[in-house]
């Protein structure tokens, strides 16, 4: 029932992999979640349907009547701005990783945890279950003389861990008084 979020004004960064066990997508469930306000989307590398594969232009998304901005993280804007965040005090990342560090979207949930941070918001992530079943931890750590968008923090290739225990990790690693 979203009760932790009562009363928030919610960012949401999503794509097509935040479903719960129905099938149903994370955006309808929060436009229907009592006393939670969907002010804004932010699409990942890929968009939210995950079906392109370059620079990905705002829009507005229309669903159940209400028209909710999406802001695209990938291209020109890899971070929310004072402009997408505008009459929002909570940003809730929901997306499915691989469980490799590869992909653009931990840097994207580490970006956006900056960002709350310095703007005094809260950061909820929804956690799911690492896709390669959280155990093993293989290959070699990434350089931390070099923050990028497949290599946010220093983890091995496979890391073992869920997006949740990731941002506990970057959290801690970088100032936890500085993320919410």
């Amino acid at each position: 029932g979203f009760a932790p979020l009562r009363g928030a004004k919610v960012a949401l960064i999503t794509n097509h992999t935040a479903v719960d066990a129905r099938g149903r997508w994370i955006v309808d469930l929060l436009l229907g979640a009592p006393q939670v306000s969907l002010r804004a989307i932010f699409a990942p590398e890929h968009g939210l349907r995950a079906r392109l594969d370059r620079h990905l232009g705002d829009k507005v998304l229309r669903r159940g009547g209400k028209r909710i901005p999406v802001y695209s993280l990938f291209g020109d804007r890899r971070r929310p701005t004072d402009a997408t965040l505008r009459g929002v005090d909570t940003i809730v990342f929901d997306m499915q990783t691989v469980g490799v560090r590869y992909y653009t979207y931990l840097a994207t949930m580490g970006w956006a945890m900056e960002e709350a941070a310095r703007r005094k918001l809260r950061f909820v992530v929804l956690d799911r279950p690492n896709p390669l079943g959280g155990v093993a931890v293989e290959g070699p750590v990434s350089s931390s003389a070099r923050r990028t968008s497949t290599n946010y923090h220093p983890i091995p290739v496979r890391h073992g861990m869920t997006v949740g225990e990731l941002a506990r990790l970057m959290a801690r690693a970088y100032g936890e008084q500085s993320f919410k």
